[in-house]
C-alpha cells in the first residue's frame, strides 16, 4: 500500500488542529461573574465583603496601644498571619527605632496628618573588631546609644574594588559591646575598610511582599538628627522585589534621603502624595521597575522630583507638581524606556526641568519616551535649561508642552538636543522667554 502525500496528512492535521483550537477558544471567554464566592487557592474572583479584618493602634485608644514601633509591627504580624486586612493607625505620634515591615496583603491606614511616624536620631560608631562575611554578630567602638531591637545599617569598603558594602538589619542580642545581627553578614566587614554602623533604616520598609497598600499617613525621617542614607537603601517609604504596592495620600518628608523608593518592583501606584524637603529624591522608580503609576502627587523642595533609576519601563508620571527642586524637576537614563511624562506642573526646578542623562552609549540610553502637554517654566539659574536631551537617546517626542521663562532670558535655553540624539521629534511646543528656544548641536 502506497503511503499517503506528506503535503496531504500534513493539511488535515492542521485542519482538525485548526477546528480543536476554534473549539478551545469558544469556551476561553468565560461568561460573567455574578455570584463570587470565597473559593480556596483562588486569588482573582472575592466578594465585596461588607466588612473586612481591621485591628486599630493608638497612643492611648485602639486595640492595641503604643507609640513606637514594636505595637505597629504587632499589628501589622497579627493581620498578616491572618491572612491580610487593614491597620488603622489612630491619631498619634509614633517615634520608631526600627522600620515598620509591611506584609502582603495589609493595608495600613492612619488618620492623616494627625497619624505622624517620626524616625528617631541616630546613631553612629565604627567597629571594634573584624567580621567576615559568614558571621552574626559584631562588635563596636562605642555602643552607647546603640539598643537591642534597633534597626541598623553597616557600610564598609570592599577590600577588592573599593566599592561600598551595605549591610541593614536588626539588633536582636548584646553582651556589653558585642550585638547579634537578625540575620548573617554576607560581605566582610573588616577595620581596614573603615567599616562603621548607624541606626539608619526606612521608616515603612517592603521587602518581597505583594498587594500592600499604604494610605493616608505621615511619614518623618528629621533629618536634622539623622545622617543620609541613600535611596537605593532606604527612604520614607522603601520598597525592594515587590509588586503591586499602593501609596495614596502619603506624606513623606524630611528624610535625609528619599521621600519614597522601590528597587525591582513592579505595578506601584503613588497617587495624591506629598514628597517634600528630602535630602534626595522625591519619587524614586527604582532598578527594572516595570509599570510604574505616579499621577497626582506634590514633590517639592527634595533634590530631584522624579527620579527614574535604571531600566523602568512603561511607566507613567502625569499630573504632578513638580515645584522646586533643587536639581531637576524629572530625570530619566539608564534603559528608561517607552516612559510617558504628561500634563504636569515643573516649575523652578535648581538645574533643568526636565533631563534626559547622558548615559554610557546607545544601549544604555533612555529610548521612546514621550513629554507631553508639561509645563516646565523658570528652570535653573541665569544659564537653566526647560528641557536637555543628551546622550545617544533615540526616538523622544516632544510634544505640546508649555516652555517658559518668565524671568529675564540671561544665557537660558528652551530646548537643548545634543550631538549623539537621533530622531528627536519637536512638535506644537510653545517655547517663550529664553536667549535660545532651541538649541541643537550638529
Amino acid at each position: 500500500m502506497n503511503p499517503k502525500p506528506y503535503s496531504a496528512l500534513t493539511r488535515r492535521g492542521f485542519l482538525a488542529s485548526s477546528a480543536l483550537a476554534a473549539a478551545s477558544s469558544a469556551f476561553a471567554a468565560s461568561p460573567p461573574i455574578r455570584h463570587p464566592r470565597a473559593t480556596s487557592g483562588d486569588s482573582v474572583v472575592e466578594p465585596d465583603w461588607a466588612e473586612r479584618l481591621t485591628i486599630t493602634v493608638g497612643n492611648r485608644n485602639g486595640d492595641l496601644i503604643g507609640s513606637n514601633e514594636k505595637v505597629l509591627q504587632a499589628a501589622v504580624d497579627w493581620v498578616a498571619r491572618m491572612g491580610g486586612g487593614t491597620v488603622r493607625v489612630l491619631p498619634g505620634v509614633f517615634r520608631l527605632r526600627n522600620a515598620v515591615h509591611l506584609a502582603s496583603k495589609v493595608r495600613l491606614l492612619g488618620s492623616g496628618s494627625d497619624s505622624v511616624l517620626i524616625k528617631e536620631p541616630s546613631v553612629t560608631t565604627k567597629l571594634a573588631a573584624d567580621s567576615d562575611w559568614f558571621d552574626q554578630e559584631i562588635t563596636l567602638k562605642d555602643a552607647s546609644g546603640f539598643q537591642v531591637g534597633d534597626g541598623i545599617c553597616l557600610q564598609t569598603k570592599n577590600p577588592h574594588h573599593g566599592g561600598k558594602d551595605v549591610y541593614k538589619g536588626t539588633l536582636i542580642a548584646r553582651s556589653g559591646n558585642r550585638f547579634k545581627l537578625s540575620k548573617a553578614l554576607r560581605k566582610n566587614f573588616w577595620l581596614m575598610g573603615d567599616s562603621q554602623i548607624a541606626t539608619l533604616f526606612p521608616i515603612l520598609n517592603c521587602e518581597f511582599v505583594e498587594d500592600v497598600v499604604i494610605e493616608n499617613i505621615t511619614l518623618d525621617g528629621n533629618k536634622a538628627q539623622n545622617e543620609n542614607l541613600n535611596g537605593n537603601y532606604a527612604g520614607g517609604i522603601f520598597a525592594q522585589d515587590c509588586s503591586r504596592l499602593t501609596f495614596r495620600g502619603v506624606t513623606s518628608r524630611n528624610y535625609d534621603g528619599d521621600g519614597m523608593s522601590w528597587q525591582i518592583c513592579h505595578d506601584v501606584r503613588v497617587e495624591g502624595c506629598h514628597s517634600h524637603d528630602n535630602t534626595g529624591l522625591g519619587l524614586h522608580p527604582g532598578s527594572g521597575s516595570q509599570r510604574p503609576v505616579m499621577r497626582n502627587n506634590r514633590l517639592e523642595r527634595n533634590n530631584i522630583g522624579i527620579f527614574f533609576c535604571w531600566g523602568v519601563r512603561n511607566g507613567i508620571a502625569e499630573q504632578n507638581k513638580c515645584l522646586e527642586n533643587r536639581s531637576y524637576g524629572v530625570s530619566i537614563g539608564h534603559r528608561d524606556t517607552d516612559n510617558l511624562i504628561r500634563d504636569n506642573d515643573i516649575l523652578r526646578s535648581g538645574r533643568t526641568g526636565v533631563l534626559f542623562r547622558p548615559e554610557r552609549g546607545k544601549d544604555f540610553a533612555p529610548h521612546r519616551n514621550l513629554v507631553e502637554n508639561n509645563r516646565i517654566i523658570d528652570s535653573g539659574k541665569s544659564d537653566g535649561i526647560g528641557v536637555d536631551v543628551q546622550g545617544q537617546v533615540e526616538s523622544i517626542t516632544l510634544l505640546k508642552n508649555d516652555i517658559r521663562e518668565t524671568r529675564e532670558p540671561a544665557a537660558r535655553t528652551g530646548i537643548r538636543i545634543g550631538p549623539e540624539t537621533r530622531d528627536v521629534k519637536l512638535i506644537e511646543n510653545r517655547i517663550h522667554g529664553f536667549a535660545t528656544s532651541v538649541r541643537e548641536k550638529k
